[in-house]
């Protein structure tokens, strides 16, 4: 049975699908982010066409040492063109060009090559949902029902990006945007008054795939050989939000404890060179919650700067469903579950939490965490998306008829 609305029933949307502009690239991101949880569930009721991230920035080979990394990943991105990854969700990655005369020419082209991915998608009438900034170049290039902005990330904060050309393209999409879509309570109170409409949506889980990995507790082989007690940080690691002093402190103070990295990095690969440290890099998105379950505590030594303090970190509730004793620095987005979580700023405070950590058996947080499922925010996503779309239709209508 459908988890949303009856297609036919009388609810039916003003729109016929969604063309999203990720934030993100399906094809090697972290499937667990914002637009793609959300996305594949709309797709159970209409088609989603999600168009790959455009980018904000150009990665350069002198300043990026996951140039070559980058390059290449986009490329076989590029090469998989308009493919439907699951049913009713589309998945797009348009030619592009890269550079400041590549980024004018793509502009050009970009909007028509989306509408015809769109057209193949059985999508006509679409709601214009935009997550990535650059896409403010869409703007009325793509007839849509409706204009709707995911702003759960500060993008004019990224520090690799040109800051004042997005922060240029986020007041674009603010302003033309019927809906304003956000997940951290702190960037939605500073911005909610200046918008046309404003939903706030914390972050999801999939509760029961968290679940099932706690009650089994099974060791992924590549930790098998790991020494107790196990300390685990499941995440990418980027210095703008992971507080490599942090960690470092926290890791050479503990050295009779193994600290387990589970994700990208882009640090390069000698910023961490202590023996009790063991980074195992990306694994697929279906297989952290094996890896969270495994660990006898979780940490999240995250950085405290304007990108961070407007994220609810994805992490946070996976966090939580899995069961473990958490120590984390200290964030907005921890609101309304410090009772379960230990906060520490500073080196010796943070590792001495980790040892009391350590010697408690966890937490069930279901029963709380149930009302916080990806399913149960679509479905409040798209009902909203219902009525903003519909009161636009039915205000258009009105001017059309009094001109």
């Amino acid at each position: 049975m459908d988890k949303f609305a009856d297609r036919n029933g009388t609810d039916a949307a003003p729109f016929d699908g969604i063309i999203c502009i990720g934030g993100e690239d399906w094809w090697y991101h972290n499937r667990g982010h914002f637009d793609f949880q959300i996305m594949r569930r709309i797709a159970r009721e209409m088609p989603v066409l999600f168009v790959n991230s455009i980018g904000i920035r150009m990665p350069s080979p002198t300043r990026d040492s996951q140039f070559a990394k980058r390059i290449g990943r986009k490329l076989k991105s590029l090469a998989r063109g308009l493919v439907e990854a699951e049913p009713g969700f589309w998945v797009f990655s348009p030619a592009m060009i890269p550079g400041r005369t590549g980024q004018t020419l793509t502009e050009w082209a970009l909007a028509p090559q989306i509408r015809l991915a769109a057209l193949r998608a059985g999508i006509r009438n679409p709601l214009l949902w935009i997550h990535c900034p650059p896409g403010a170049s869409l703007l009325g290039q793509i007839p849509a029902e409706c204009i709707v902005l995911q702003r759960t990330d500060r993008f004019e904060a990224f520090p690799d990006c040109d800051q004042a050309a997005v922060k240029a393209q986020v007041d674009t999409l603010k302003a033309a945007a019927d809906l304003t879509i956000y997940c951290a309570e702190p960037l939605y109170d500073e911005e909610r008054e200046t918008l046309a409409a404003a939903l706030l949506v914390t972050h999801g889980v999939e509760l029961d795939r968290y679940r099932a990995a706690a009650a089994t507790r099974r060791i992924p082989v590549d930790m098998a050989a790991i020494r107790g007690p196990r300390v685990g940080y499941v995440g990418s690691i980027d210095d703008h939000k992971f507080d490599v002093g942090l960690f470092l402190g926290v890791a050479a103070a503990m050295r009779d404890v193994s600290f387990v990295l589970v994700g990208g990095s882009s640090l390069g690969d000698d910023w961490c060179e202590l023996p009790n440290v063991h980074q195992l890099g990306r694994v697929p998105y279906d297989q952290a919650a094996r890896y969270m379950a495994a660990m006898d505590a979780l940490i999240l030594p995250a950085n405290t700067n304007d990108w961070v303090a407007a994220c609810n970190p994805i992490k946070l509730k996976e966090y939580l469903a899995s069961g473990r004793p958490i120590v984390a620095a200290d964030l907005p987005a921890l609101d309304g579950w410090r009772d379960v979580v230990a906060v520490e700023k500073e080196v010796d405070g943070f590792a001495a939490a980790l040892r009391r950590a350590l010697t408690q058996p966890g937490h069930d947080l279901s029963d709380r965490l149930a009302p916080h499922t990806w399913d149960a925010k679509a479905a409040l996503i798209l009902a909203e998306l219902k009525v903003v779309a519909a009161a636009k239709k039915k205000l258009n209508a009105a001017r059309a008829k009094a001109a």
